[in-house]
């Protein structure tokens, strides 16, 4: 039997893959970092395999009688070298196909710094001759689910996008997707940039945000230079800070507000919109202080 191993298995589209793979009758070994993280996927039925990226006994172990990989890394300053270290000793351990998950914009030279190193990794993946597939999908839902977390000003949306409009797309189908590069045949080289039905803007993300949560949340928006001191001063580190201004840059010079319908395609179901993302999380919307921050 297939046995798949799902790298960054309780991230945002991991998680949800590692769910996916199951529901479908997969073999899933699911690679995580610490026990405490483990506990994220109790009942899922996969098999955890504690790793680190940084320890190539621990990958290579991970990776052992495995035939497909889902590469994912949260954007840390190594991710470079972990992902592309997975791809050597996935390329060594005789693994058949990967599908690694980056992001729209990905480009070596990329002024964000994130979509750069993804331009980098993917390089790397090319380089290899494995039978590989790169998901790129646009701004993922989640990221305002993560901001709710971090909330400051009751009822509000605030962010750097103005009227910027931004194909969204849940992670659920992201997800999705990977489940059937992972499992069926003919995308082998392909790359699949992935976005939700519509682009919308965040005025729109606070109406639905509105409706789900029975809350009137108003928009905000924040000048760049504002912002960047808010989220220093919020803790995030000042390279973090910098890159999320510069990637609301290029939103607002529209590198996502095209869609593509490649979700439907691959799934045969329609890309959810972010009315229904808002309305299934309205728990967790509401249970935070309603301010949507940047990124």
């Amino acid at each position: 039997m297939t046995t798949i191993l799902v790298t960054g298995a309780t991230g945002s589209v991991g998680a949800r893959l590692v769910n996916e793979l199951r529901t479908k009758g997969q073999n899933v070994r699911a690679l995580v970092h610490h026990p405490y993280h483990a506990a994220k996927l109790d009942g899922s039925g996969a098999q955890l395999v504690l790793a680190d990226f940084a320890d190539p006994t621990s990958v290579r172990a991970a990776l052992d009688g495995v035939d497909a990989v889902f590469l994912a890394c949260g954007n840390v300053p190594d991710q470079v070298a972990y992902e592309c270290a997975v791809i050597d000793e996935a390329k060594g351990a005789g693994v058949q196909r990967i599908v690694k998950l980056s992001a729209r914009g990905a480009a070596v030279g990329s002024r964000v710094a994130y979509w750069d190193w993804h331009g980098l990794i993917e390089r790397r993946l090319q380089a290899s001759g494995m039978a590989a597939t790169v998901l790129r999908p646009s701004f993922l839902m989640t990221n305002l689910l993560a901001a709710a977390g971090a909330n400051t000003i009751p009822c509000c949306c605030t962010g750097l996008a103005a009227g910027a409009r931004i194909s969204m797309v849940d992670p659920r189908d992201v997800a999705a997707v990977a489940a059937v590069a992972l499992t069926t045949t003919g995308h082998q080289g392909r790359t699949y940039v992935l976005t939700g039905p519509v682009a919308i803007t965040y005025q729109q993300v606070a109406q639905d945000l509105s409706a789900a949560t029975g809350r009137s949340i108003d928009f905000v928006d924040i000048p760049p230079e504002v912002a960047t001191v808010a989220l220093i001063e919020a803790g995030l580190p000042q390279f973090a800070a910098e890159q999320v201004v510069t990637v609301f840059g290029e939103l607002r010079a529209g590198v996502q507000w095209e869609t593509t319908d490649t979700v439907r395609v691959l799934t045969g179901h329609p890309a959810r919109p972010f009315a229904v993302f808002a309305r299934d999380h309205a728990d967790a919307f509401r249970g935070a202080v309603a301010t949507i921050s940047p990124g």
